[in-house]
């Protein structure tokens, strides 16, 4: 199958056109994917077939680890990777409050409690000190989430995951394309997980990966996808055998071959992408320049993949304001996230409170999440950081 490079727009749009709403992300699907999909669907395999092998090699070979297992999200690929481990009811898993609920949700399905480790804040990625302040005889494993497309501090991580014989996951649900130290995001940790939701990266529609070095995990999390069944359809219809056997209890966490080859088709023009959303970034980098604009901080050892351009605005009426005003003005800004352990859910279920984590809490009340997505032009940024600006100025904040 032809992998092609996109034709990235940067400098061309129609003034004369009304302005578009403008998302904070979105997916970039061509006619070569359009094409890669048809032709899985008019082979014989819809799923459990040679695309979800091959999709899974060439993933795994991009981010530089011997094996990977494609699942139907990144959440279940978060909760395979909890699974691989053996995480269980008593069993502790360390993790950061500023991400998707998913990353902790995923201990929880297994019976385990996570526990919320502080963020750094100036890069909002877990904070090592903070997480070996956690660690307790039931910790098991730490979750590092690689916030906004940077990697974290994996040195510092793997020093204290190695002293306390802890098992480190890398969220690299935002990374995909980064690196750390020259290292490819995938290979940073034990397991690693991946998503594919349409404002990721690269997309299958829905879809994730949990890239490892470790052929334990695999085989654990090939049943897990599977219903814990230790053959699929087509490894039976090769053997000409029709028994199974349920080794585990596991859940249809299942990709589709035309999903896979959608990814497959999309992977081919990742480096492109990263190229643009870094110009994305340098410019809005450049206009914010100066002012009181704070954009996160880059680690000078990392690249990163931007999959979300975030700022600090100060002040929790300021933030509300200035994204109020954006979305009037058809500029899709969003907040990520609220710190998990906020939701309502956490706080009946575990009991947690405000105070937890006191930067990641103050952070909450100050960013914003501009647009980022590679087919963004040059027009459309400058046409974000004006607005953003223009409302500082009227509020003379800048």
């Amino acid at each position: 199958m032809a992998l092609s490079t996109p034709k990235l727009h940067s400098n061309h749009a129609d003034s004369a056109a009304p302005a578009r709403t403008i998302p904070y992300g979105r997916q970039w699907v061509d006619e070569d994917d359009i094409a890669a999909v048809v032709e899985a669907l008019r082979s014989d395999w819809l799923t459990t077939g040679p695309m979800v092998d091959a999709f899974e090699r060439m993933v795994a070979e991009r981010v530089g680890a011997a094996q990977a297992v494609a699942v139907s999200s990144g959440t279940a690929a978060l909760h395979a990777a909890m699974f691989a481990l053996g995480i269980g009811p008593g069993d502790e898993v360390i993790v950061p409050p500023i991400t998707f609920a998913a990353t902790a949700n995923c201990v929880l399905y297994q019976g385990g409690t996570p526990v919320f480790a502080d963020v750094d804040s100036c890069t909002l990625l877990i904070d090592p000190e903070q997480v070996r302040k956690r660690i307790s005889p039931r910790t098991k494993a730490i979750i590092a989430v690689d916030y906004a497309g940077q990697p974290c501090d994996y040195d510092a991580l793997r020093e204290i995951a190695a002293g306390y014989n802890l098992s480190l996951v890398a969220d690299a649900c935002h990374a995909l394309g980064a690196t750390y130290k020259g290292k490819p995001a995938g290979s940073l940790a034990d397991l690693t997980v991946f998503s594919f939701h349409p404002v990721k990266h690269i997309t299958t529609g829905e879809g994730g990966l949990v890239s490892t070095d470790n052929p334990s995990f695999v085989s654990r999390m090939r049943r897990f996808r599977n219903h814990g069944i230790s053959s699929d359809h087509r490894q039976r219809s090769a053997a000409g055998a029709w028994s199974y056997e349920m080794e585990d209890l596991g859940y249809n966490y299942r990709i589709s071959d035309f999903q896979c080859a959608l990814g497959i088709s999309q992977l081919g023009k990742l480096s492109a992408w990263l190229r643009r959303r870094l110009e994305i970034a340098g410019r809005y980098d450049a206009a914010f320049h100066g002012t009181s604009i704070e954009p996160l901080k880059v680690a000078p050892q990392v690249s990163h993949a931007y999959h979300l351009y975030v700022v600090k605005l100060k002040g929790r009426h300021r933030r509300a304001q200035t994204f109020s005003r954006l979305r009037e003005l058809g500029i899709g800004t969003n907040v990520h996230y609220v710190p998990v352990y906020l939701h309502p859910f956490y706080q009946k279920t575990l009991g947690t409170r405000r105070g937890l984590c006191p930067v990641a809490e103050e952070a909450y009340e100050q960013i914003l999440s501009l647009p980022m997505y590679p087919k963004m032009t040059d027009v459309e940024v400058a046409r974000v950081s004006a607005a953003v600006l223009q409302d500082c100025q009227d509020n003379h904040i800048l």
